[in-house]
């Protein structure tokens, strides 16, 4: 028998094997989209995986999309396929046409305060937000906010906004977004009431939490590569006890990141997964804290230099681990709620944790 999730994920590693090649995402970070593997991408239906056909994807479980963003992080893909993601599981649970093109999301909150004031015939939108992913780039923006009609969500032209371009550490864009007085027709909005901006919250988290673990995994990959190709004192750096003990430590925050990132996977698609998010998030944060220095003094200077790609994902891990929350944001949120539940309730809360889960 076929096993379908196997075939997606054999073949997006090797599509993003072929295309991400250094050379391309060293020109991403100079501003140079790469518009062939955002093409191949589309025409294997991996920009609207995890979105079902009756919504207008390309099918496939939630878990076949995770899988997938795990291996795009796994080698450090310069496109927003997560924010595509996110952006389409928005649009397909307010009723709205996804799309296979780049996209990008915007969430109105205290600190990017967007109004919304409804027309005759539509919405005019207006506010600033920052740090916005691939703004520049991305041809459609998806916004959710709120609205004298409740939770509301806009899908907005890039073209009619004004953009400051931005960077992160990685070298992707993260861009300051205008909204001045931005019309938005009636077909283009909708209600949602299945989703709010802490939900979005942790859904970023979480994908943020997979892409991460396929970083490390990539991180871990590299540093087992270079121990056996580097020589001192006459032998690989690899058979010295000390490296030994270092790869090792990496490979178990590796397993780790991976094993709790699966376990918030499955409890996401059972609708139960907030607190699991919590965790992974701040999982696999620690993770990154302690396996990017390993890797990087297994690799010495080398790592980073421009010439190793080392560095590309290196650098999209400590990018990655401030966004959607970081291991501050989620462990003071996640005490909250322990303290919150009493003392008396802590086991319980504990094993009921992952009560959902088939």
């Amino acid at each position: 028998m076929i096993d379908l999730s196997q075939i997606i994920e054999d073949t997006s590693r090797k599509l993003l094997k072929d295309l991400c090649t250094k050379d391309l995402i060293d020109d991403s970070e100079e501003g140079e989209f790469p518009v062939k593997l955002w093409k191949m991408l589309n025409e294997t239906g991996m920009t609207t995986i995890g979105i079902s056909e009756e919504s207008g994807g390309s099918g496939g479980s939630l878990t076949d999309a995770f899988n997938f963003l795990r291996i795009a992080g796994n080698f450090s893909a310069p496109v927003p396929i997560a924010e595509t993601f996110i952006a389409n599981w928005i649009l397909s649970k307010a009723g709205l046409p996804i799309s296979n093109k780049p996209m990008t999301l915007v969430l109105s909150s205290k600190e990017q305060k967007i109004s919304f004031t409804e027309k005759s015939n539509g919405y005019i939108i207006s506010g600033s937000a920052k740090n916005v992913p691939w703004a520049r780039t991305a041809q459609t923006i998806v916004v959710l906010g709120d609205s004298d009609e409740g939770k509301m969500v806009f899908i907005v032209d890039q073209d009619a906004c004004q953009i400051e371009p931005g960077k992160n550490l990685a070298g992707e864009s993260r861009d300051h977004l205008d909204f001045k007085n931005v019309f938005v027709e009636n077909k283009s909005v909708s209600g949602c009431v299945e989703i709010d901006e802490d939900k979005i919250l942790y859904l970023g988290a979480l994908v943020r939490s997979v892409q991460m673990t396929g970083a490390l995994e990539r991180v871990l990959e590299l540093s087992v590569a270079y121990s056996t190709e580097r020589e001192q004192f006459g032998r690989q750096i690899a058979k010295f006890q000390a490296v030994q003990q270092q790869i090792a430590i990496l490979a178990g925050e590796v397993s780790a990141a991976k094993a709790v990132t699966d376990l918030a996977i499955k409890a996401f698609i059972a609708e139960d997964g907030e607190k699991q998010i919590m965790i992974t998030k701040i999982r696999v944060g620690d993770a990154v804290s302690l396996g990017v220095p390993i890797a990087h003094q297994i690799h010495g200077a080398m790592g980073f230099t421009d010439e190793h790609s080392l560095q590309h994902s290196t650098r999209r891990l400590w990018s990655w681990r401030d966004e959607f929350g970081n291991e501050d944001f989620w462990s003071q949120k996640l005490g909250g709620e322990v303290l919150s539940s009493g003392a008396d309730n802590l086991w319980a809360l504990i094993t009921s944790m992952n009560s959902k889960i088939v």
